[in-house]
């Protein structure tokens, strides 16, 4: 078996490759029983790029197999005020189903952490759902833990109000 060509790099926005490959992942996601199970709709889809490309503070990595899309992790920078540094949110971690089993979201979180040190930030921060096991794992490796500040007190939950 040949060994796939893997490249993981920071998307550019105005790139019609790299938009293209942010839009086909992102739906590929989004139709996944962890991202909601059902197609974003196309119209909005095609605006996501430029969306983010509005927001200084977002950035993207992409990976790439044989020249395909096959994973996607889109960030934001937020800030910590006990640390008084920046800090990178990882919104959406996912790897197309075919693509899965060869290190991408590692890969493509090696190149979030390599942003996130060049930026200053003090740490990286990400949400995952408690029935995704596979997730947890590849987070878990990757060394990420539940938030905590004292054990007292219990994990940190993550809430949402849609408006």
């Amino acid at each position: 078996m040949d060994v796939p060509d893997i490249l993981v790099l920071q998307a550019s926005y105005s790139n019609p490759t790299h938009a293209e490959a942010i839009c086909l992942v992102l739906d590929d996601y989004a139709q996944d029983p962890m991202g909601g199970g059902s197609p974003i709709e196309p119209d909005l889809l095609q605006q996501v790029p430029g969306e983010l490309a509005k927001r200084p503070h977002a950035f993207s990595v992409l990976a790439f197999v044989n020249g395909e899309p096959a994973g996607l992790v889109n960030c934001f920078e937020g800030f910590s005020t006990f640390a008084c540094r920046p800090l990178i949110n990882v919104h959406d971690v996912s790897v197309v189903s075919r693509f899965r089993g060869l290190g991408l979201s590692q890969k493509m979180l090696h190149k979030v952490e390599e942003i996130a040190r060049q930026r200053g930030c003090c740490k990286i921060t990400l949400e995952v759902l408690e029935g995704n096991p596979v997730a947890q794992a590849a987070y878990t490796k990757f060394g990420f833990a539940a938030g905590m500040f004292d054990p007292a007190h219990g994990r940190m939950l993550f809430w949402t109000k849609v408006l």
